[in-house]
């Protein structure tokens, strides 16, 4: 039964996509106001179902990993491992001033922005470095096997 109504919603979905996009495809390009307006609700829709989606992942991870005590712990662990990543990010951030190709400064010295957006270089260079660290000790360790 659970299936059927699954399917059903799927169903009602794609058709309202379909048609919304449909009413886009149909309006020709150089009617700017009309398209705008076409597209309005097309987006919309995209972030309602956006916004469902990440709820019904968020709601399904956290219920499987409150059945389970270990699988808690592991997410808890790895929680704070990630807080510590971003923690020393952010203390290894510059906040120097952002200019783009033409020299033109997009980002004052000492903003938030400039030391949050280095502070998330930061943390993906650590996290790429601890990930290229595991792929060459499994690799190795494959090797010796």
């Amino acid at each position: 039964m659970s299936n059927k109504v699954l399917t059903i919603f799927v169903a009602v979905i794609s058709v309202i996509g379909a048609i919304l996009f449909g009413r886009v495809v149909a309006i020709d390009t150089e009617q700017a106001a009309e398209l705008s307006a076409a597209v309005s609700p097309l987006i919309t829709f995209s972030i309602v179902l956006f916004g469902l989606s990440v709820a019904a992942a968020l709601i399904a991870s956290l219920l499987g990993v409150f059945k389970n005590p270990d699988a808690l712990k592991k997410t808890l662990l790895g929680l704070v491992g990630l807080v510590v990543v971003l923690l020393v990010s952010y203390l290894m951030a510059d906040s120097s001033e952002v200019v783009d190709a033409e020299q033109k400064v997009i980002a004052a010295a000492n903003s938030a922005v400039t030391k949050l957006t280095s502070a998330g270089i930061w943390a993906s260079i650590v996290l790429l470095a601890i990930a290229g660290a595991f792929f060459v000790f499994d690799l190795v360790k494959g090797l010796v096997k």
